[in-house]
């Protein structure tokens, strides 16, 4: 079983020595951005920079985040960069509805067959609602997440946890679709890591699997916070040592009831854990 990710980076676009820095961060995936974190006035370069990036294949998974589906940018962005190499992934940002993952997927797709992948950003109410009509709208899609900055703003949220029923939405949601548990959104204070770390502590509770950061000094913290700890990885490897042994539902000797979910479970722990050894 192969280990997810557990961290991606992002770095602007319009800025080429801070993604060659991303690139050996240690992050499991650079995410360079071409929106939020580039002024208008720098959009052509950072395009351009970015594409040339590309052209060639990188040593690590590169997803490039697209401007809004719905702007001028959005298109140049797709057509600059998603037949590349080097590319790995295309994050979709404020997306609303399935259809815009459709859209994509199709003019994305080369003539041979075969769309990159597709990360849909949820970012609104509406977005929330419609969380698992757009996790299941194409097989393009590999997974979906949250951006909590402007989902925050949308509703008007002051404290953290008001957020909490959105998240859960959209782990369920990707769950329901067959994709992969989401990454936590980022965490926008750089310097204060104790909270950060508090706050993945919080998100792998509601059931998420990483997350996505700002900055390399917040990838300890986030990888640590997702491992599983020595007593897990004793549990998975108990339960996965029975199920080896006695095929079908069993109890063991401490009395905990196992069966095929559990060991599955077991086995993805194991896969977490041996994520650094390979």
């Amino acid at each position: 079983m192969k280990a997810p990710p557990l961290t991606w980076l992002y770095a602007p676009g319009d800025r080429p020595h801070v993604v060659a820095k991303a690139l050996v961060s240690g992050a499991d995936v650079v995410v360079i951005d071409l929106e939020d974190a580039v002024a208008p006035d720098r959009k052509d370069y950072a395009r351009a920079a970015t594409a040339e990036l590309l052209a060639a294949p990188q040593p690590l998974p590169v997803h490039v985040r697209v401007n809004a589906l719905d702007g001028l940018q959005a298109p140049r962005d797709l057509a600059a960069v998603a037949a590349l190499p080097g590319l790995s992934g295309l994050r979709l940002p404020k997306v609303t509805s399935p259809g815009q993952i459709t859209r994509i997927a199709e003019r994305t797709a080369p003539a041979t067959g075969g769309a990159p992948a597709l990360y849909a950003l949820l970012e609104t109410a509406l977005a929330v609602e419609h969380a698992h009509a757009i996790a299941a709208a194409h097989p393009a899609l590999h997974g979906i997440s949250l951006g909590e900055a402007d989902l925050r703003a949308d509703l008007g949220v002051r404290e953290d946890a008001g957020l909490d029923w959105s998240r859960s939405r959209i782990v369920v949601a990707a769950r329901a679709a067959g994709l992969p548990p989401p990454p936590q959104s980022v965490h926008p204070d750089i310097r204060d890591l104790e909270s950060l770390a508090a706050s993945c502590a919080h998100g792998r509770t509601l059931g998420f699997l990483g997350r996505a950061a700002i900055h390399p000094r917040q990838l300890p913290i986030i990888e640590r916070a997702y491992l599983p700890t020595e007593r897990e990885v004793e549990e998975a490897e108990t339960i996965v040592k029975a199920a080896t042994t006695e095929q079908g539902a069993q109890a063991l000797p401490d009395g905990r009831f196992i069966d095929a979910a559990v060991v599955a479970a077991a086995q993805r722990t194991l896969s977490l854990a041996n994520r650094n050894q390979r």
